[in-house]
């Protein structure tokens, strides 16, 4: 056997959370808590606040969920029988129907595609809305091609190009009637041409995060995320984030026509018909890894609007923020945004079965997708199911999960509200909705504690935060992926007062070392870390 006790996955990653006390093994998981192998040999209960990234919305193991796994695994339930029906998907995308009739106020059906994490589920919208507009596009062509035909058989008939329009897209009038017009028609299929072939457009947020694949990653603001890989795919237009304003002006800036000639009596003319270009527009109801940032209503109407203007389907990302973890089942509820797509994964399957799926209304729905797009774990017979009794539990006793996520995130917000009106010099805000909550340090760089002005010059003082509440208070939280001077707090339905009561606790702690430039005590677990 080979000797070498080389770490060969994520080695560098360890390193760094090494370097901040955030990497201990979990041994155990229950609920809210982990527990995490001590040096000695023990276990230390820790309670959890990131909850899998918004995965865990029902606790690590639920007993249901857990109880379901373990029946279905042992009656043999077929786990893989690709390429026959698979009811189970389907009654999955029935509940969700459902939910989403009653939540968004629509009527539309939404048809499901089905893959294995959030980030490919966003990876299947590109997809899917990619080709829906590259029908549009090719249905387009096909008409102006019928148009050009027209024009060229009446050339044949001696009629002439409008002067305005050789003038206006560049043809030199030589009085030839018949080489004019040829001249002009040229012109105009190689401009139609050539935006035709140009890249789509896709809008997205500032601070937004959809996914670290090759398509997905190019909707990810962070740029240390998305610019290694700018080569890869089309990349993005973002919009700053609850600017209704910048909406509307990205649309126009993006926007193309097409040449469409028009025989008119003995003149052909041409008018600029609006160009399919824009695929989707992405948008999240509550920026998760931007720092649990939430959508104002109108920012969400100015989208809704602009977007159905400009024929652009808007693709509304509900993988962190959906599954009830916000009071309602569908965070954009919440702010009257009805996407043409809608993600979901995480908290779907109950945090036990890896799933996600991407809901497309009818009014965008193109079957053709079905031949082109597959995945070999995707709507399984084990995750399905599992998601299926997940939102059975879910949707029980009127939506008792929801509701319990609305109090339980009120209870946690004002232990938050708590701490920032007592730490003004500590806490720049609390942000978020329900059970996905996000605490803004204020930026210590004048701090004349050296070590804490250098760990925030360095953005990792969210990180070292969350060691010393880990270490000190055995309450573990983490930055948001992008803006790392946000704590994210997204527990479970069953967080307790006492819990919370332990991380507010911890946090006026971090707070007062901050305000007293205390680096002793805020960093002093580095050298006393037991796990």
């Amino acid at each position: 056997m080979d000797s070498d006790t080389r770490e060969l996955v994520d080695a560098t990653l360890h390193q760094n959370l090494s370097g901040a006390g955030l990497d201990p093994r979990y041994v155990r998981a229950e609920g809210d808590s982990l527990w995490a192998r001590a040096t000695d040999g023990s276990e230390a209960e820790v309670t959890d606040f990131v909850g899998g990234y918004g995965s865990l919305l029902l606790g690590h193991n639920d007993p249901e969920i857990v109880a379901r796994a373990t029946e279905l695994l042992a009656a043999r339930t077929p786990i893989h029988s690709q390429f026959s029906r698979r009811p189970e998907a389907d009654a999955v995308a029935g509940v969700l129907n459902t939910i989403a009739h009653r939540e968004l106020g629509t009527s539309q059906t939404y048809y499901g595609v089905f893959a294995n994490s959030g980030a490919e589920a966003v990876e299947a919208a590109v997809k899917h809305a990619e080709m829906d507009r590259g029908l549009r596009m090719q249905a387009r062509l096909t008409e102006i091609a019928e148009h050009t035909g027209r024009a060229r058989e009446a050339a044949g008939q001696g009629a002439s190009a409008s002067a305005e329009a050789l003038a206006r897209y560049g043809v030199t009038a030589t009085g030839d009637r018949a080489a004019d017009l040829e001249a002009l028609l040229a012109a105009a299929e190689a401009r139609n041409a050539a935006t035709a072939a140009a890249a789509p457009v896709i809008l997205t947020l500032e601070g937004g995060f959809h996914g670290k694949l090759a398509g997905s990653v190019q909707l990810t603001y962070n740029p240390a995320f998305r610019e290694p890989f700018g080569t890869l795919a089309a990349p993005a237009r973002f919009v700053p984030v609850n600017a209704a304003d910048a909406v509307r002006t990205a649309f126009e800036s993006e926007s193309a026509v097409l040449l469409d000639p028009v025989v008119d009596g003995d003149t052909v003319r041409v008018e600029e018909v609006p160009a399919p270009v824009f695929c989707a527009f992405f948008a999240e109801p509550i920026q998760g890894e931007g720092g649990i940032v939430p959508l104002t209503e109108e920012f969400a109407k100015e989208i809704a609007a602009v977007s159905a203007e400009f024929d652009c389907p808007v693709v509304v990302d509900e993988i962190q923020s959906g599954s009830g973890r916000t009071g309602a089942f569908f965070a954009a509820s919440h702010i009257g945004l009805k996407g043409d797509y809608i993600t979901l994964a995480k908290s779907l399957a109950g945090g036990v079965a890896k799933l996600s799926v991407l809901l497309v209304a009818e009014s965008r729905y193109r079957p053709e997708f079905e031949m082109v797009h597959s995945s070999t774990f995707a709507r399984d017979g084990f995750s399905t199911l599992i998601a299926l009794k997940t939102l059975e539990v879910m949707e029980r006793d009127g939506g008792a999960v929801y509701r319990r996520a609305a109090e339980r995130g009120e209870r946690l917000r004002g232990a938050l509200e708590s701490v920032r009106r007592d730490f003004p010099e500590a806490v720049a805000d609390v942000r978020g909705k329900g059970l996905l909550l996000g605490l803004e340090l204020r930026d210590q760089s004048a701090s004349p504690s050296e070590s804490i002005a250098g760990a925030q010059g360095a953005d990792i003082l969210g990180y070292l935060v969350s060691g010393f509440l880990l270490h000190e208070h055995r309450v573990r939280v983490l930055p948001t992926g992008s803006a790392s001077n946000t704590l994210r707090m997204q527990p479970s339905v069953g967080i307790s007062d006492e819990r919370i009561d332990r991380l507010e606790t911890g946090l006026r702690a971090v707070c007062a070392a901050l305000r007293d430039a205390d680096e002793a005590t805020l960093l002093g677990y580095l050298g006393t870390r037991t796990f």
